[in-house]
């Protein structure tokens, strides 16, 4: 029996930031339209192609929907600044769009949407703490970049 999927909150580990940012995890080709069809003008990547569950054709499945992808690679031993640089330049130039962000599982996105609340957007940590803990709990070298 295939899983009927209706709605972007039945996308993996699903979790809207904002009226203008959501989260997930790696969303399938028939989730991408339903991204559209919520009106999601820009998707951010932040997992590398060969993570497992990952689109190999996700550039060209957006392109064909008249969605914007943008790829930041990010490797999962190794979060950098450079790439947190990357990424708040990024949402700084879709500031008032509709944005999905996802990597595999909405973790590398949790801890990145995170640290950009308190340090960009000047948020309480509290507030951001708790969306972040409704996908993990980071430890090792993700404590230290959210920190």
């Amino acid at each position: 029996m295939e899983f009927r999927s209706d709605s972007v909150q039945d996308i993996f580990n699903y979790l809207r930031i904002s009226e203008y940012i959501s989260t997930s995890g790696q969303p399938t080709e028939k989730q991408f339209a339903l991204v559209k069809a919520a009106g999601f003008e820009d998707v951010i990547n932040l997992a590398p192609h060969n993570v497992e569950n990952s689109l190999a054709n996700e550039a060209e499945v957006l392109s064909a929907l008249g969605i914007n992808y943008i790829h930041i690679p990010v490797d999962f031993g190794n979060p950098t600044d450079a790439d947190f640089s990357e990424f708040c330049s990024v949402l700084k130039s879709l500031e008032n769009k509709k944005v999905w962000v996802h990597c595999a599982a909405n973790m590398r996105v949790s801890a990145f949407i995170y640290r950009y609340r308190c340090t960009v957007l000047g948020e309480q940590s509290s507030s951001a703490k708790n969306e972040l803990s409704e996908i993990w709990e980071p430890s090792g070298v993700w404590k230290d970049f959210v920190s």
